[in-house]
């Protein structure tokens, strides 16, 4: 793109800013830390004697959280970690696992956050990738590195209990997971050693200061799975840092009293923090504002996790579409104290009309849709916290982000139009891990990441997402968007969950195939069909159903079409 064009940029004025709210500047503050150590120093000096996680029942102040991570700090100084090596940790939401991630960045190192349900495949991939000589991994999991073990590049396996850190309590909780539960399954890693032994090491040593600087790496945050292969998105100390900077000045004077006074904040993790929305969203902001980090093991359990949210008075909650559609239709779920709920955020794919109505209907506060991506660590845009009802929008872009809206040839569209979403701001990655091709190819010219996403942005700024570039369905000509039709199916009432690809069709080219699980078996698909008809044009409503007891989900809810198209492609062939 030329200067001239740039000067005619629509969005380059930023016009977002005039919807801001009155006490959040267009800009953060570059006082704030730039490395994640040094927010996380200040929030001990400041939040010692404050709780900062909880899980099953048990809690760690941030003096406990600091002592833990030191100690995790000196044990990987002592097997020789240095300034920039990647230590992978493959868990769930376990109390150990802030402690592991603020030692390896204590000690100098980069987390590569590792998805505990991978194949060892997926695994001996992501680790070599990543050169990880070390990985932290919940036991219920350790027969996968076991498994991969021949074919990774890895020193020692530090193997965690979801009981380590809660003390006494935690023994019944490991009691529990093996003998009752039965998740731990039989397993032999050739070099290993328990959690609960490098933490009574390291506590006998004092982690070494090391400098850090914001360009020094913090996180290899892999990305692409539902696309394609998985890329390691670089995420510096300063990317995030910025981005808990961002999320705090947009959240922060929504998180205050009448009388200016800081409400206590407890987020429901329930999200998993090796996923950058969990993990940005539900402990760095938490961290970075001295509140409680509540940590859910399973949320796939939705009994118990219901029984977990009835015992404890929360304010915030992040989920995904799927998440708050299954708590919304647990019997038990409205009996929960939403009294201190301020805030409830949603990311990760498309909330559903449906769904958002249902659950402001019973905990009496909206969902706040926000948008981001591991390659910007992750938040772009969210709607105001002051929104009293779901909009459907993703809101406006974050302080100090720029957005522009591009036709295919670069050049950005008028406001109003659909075009790719373009990023640039402090909260994105210089690029992938060792992938240089890939890299130049995911930025502009002038330097805005490429989403991938089809946006438009409306006269006030707010930001709607239409679809997925790759996932739209092109039916004759015209463009198909699987979310639009999703969204309608939703809303019948017998269907609770709804997934449409394109199938190739001989007469329009392709056709929208709508994937069923049903509420009501008696449902069928010409009654679907008929439904869409009322609301859709003829090329949108789906011909063709297919009626499953699930659909296939990414580690945080996300509906995978790219599975679906698989299946479909390998029954053609």
């Amino acid at each position: 793109m030329t200067d001239a064009s740039l000067a005619l940029d629509p969005y380059a004025a930023r016009p977002w800013l005039a919807s801001y709210p009155p006490s959040v500047a267009p800009d953060i503050d570059p006082a704030e830390p730039r490395t994640l150590v040094e927010v996380f120093r200040r929030s001990v000096a400041a939040h010692s004697d404050k709780i900062a996680l909880e899980s099953f029942g048990a809690t760690l102040t941030f003096a406990q959280f600091d002592g833990a991570a030191r100690a995790i700090a000196a044990f990987l100084q002592s097997q020789g970690l240095k300034k920039g090596d990647r230590v992978a940790i493959m868990s769930p939401n376990v109390m150990a696992y802030p402690p592991i991630i603020f030692g390896v960045l204590l000690a100098g190192g980069a987390v590569v956050n590792v998805n505990p349900l991978y194949t060892p495949s997926e695994l001996s991939f992501q680790i070599n990738d990543s050169g990880a000589r070390i990985v932290f991994v919940l036991e219920n999991f350790a027969h996968t590195v076991e498994a991969a073990w021949p074919d990774m590049s890895i020193d020692l396996a530090v193997v965690v209990t979801p009981g380590d850190l809660l003390g006494l309590k935690g023994k019944l909780v490991d009691f529990v997971s093996r003998y009752v539960k039965c998740a731990v399954r039989p397993y032999q890693l050739p070099t290993s050693m328990r959690f609960r032994d490098i933490m009574k090491q390291g506590s006998a040593r004092s982690a070494r200061d090391v400098e850090i600087a914001p360009d020094d790496l913090a996180f290899l945050q892999y990305t692409g799975g539902t696309t394609g292969v998985a890329k390691g998105a670089m995420l510096l100390h300063r990317n995030v840092a910025a981005n808990v900077a961002q999320a705090t000045a947009w959240l922060h004077p929504f998180l205050l009293e009448a009388s200016g006074r800081e409400r206590p904040q407890k987020m429901v993790a329930a999200l998993p923090l090796y996923h950058i929305f969990g993990l940005t969203a539900c402990l760095l902001v938490l961290v970075r504002i001295g509140g409680s980090c509540l940590l859910i093991a399973n949320p796939r359990d939705i009994a118990g996790f219901v029984k977990t949210l009835r015992k404890s008075r929360f304010s915030m909650i992040s989920g995904v579409n799927t998440l708050y559609a299954a708590l919304a239709d647990h019997p038990q779920f409205a009996q929960v104290d939403f009294s201190r709920l301020v805030f409830c955020i949603a990311g990760g794919m498309a909330t559903q009309d449906v769904v958002a109505r249902k659950w402001r209907a019973i905990t009496g506060r909206p969902i706040i849709e926000g948008y981001g991506l591991s390659e910007t660590s992750p938040v772009v845009a969210c709607n105001r916290p002051d929104l009293e009802e779901f909009s459907g929008s993703i809101g406006y872009p974050h302080p100090s982000t720029a957005v522009s809206i591009r036709a295919p040839s670069g050049e950005p569209v008028p406001i109003g139009e659909r075009g790719e979403l373009c990023v640039k701001g402090p909260q994105v990655m210089p690029g992938y891990w060792n992938r240089p091709a890939e890299t130049e190819a995911a930025f502009t010219p002038d330097g805005f990441f490429r989403t991938g996403d089809v946006a438009i942005m409306l006269p006030d700024g707010q930001v709607k997402l239409v679809d997925r570039l790759k996932e739209m369905i092109l039916v004759s000509g015209f463009n198909v968007y699987p979310n639009e039709v999703e969204n309608v199916l939703v809303q019948h009432p017998k269907v609770k969950e709804a997934a449409v690809i394109g199938v190739p069709d001989p007469h329009s080219g392709e056709a929208p195939l709508a994937f069923i699980v049903p509420r009501d078996a008696s449902v069928t698909g010409q009654e679907l069909h008929d439904f869409c008809r009322k609301t859709l044009t003829h090329y949108k409503a789906p011909k063709h159903f297919e009626f499953r007891d699930s659909l296939p989900k990414s580690n945080v809810g996300k509906v995978l079409r790219r599975v679906l198209r698989d299946e479909v492609q390998a029954r053609a062939e």
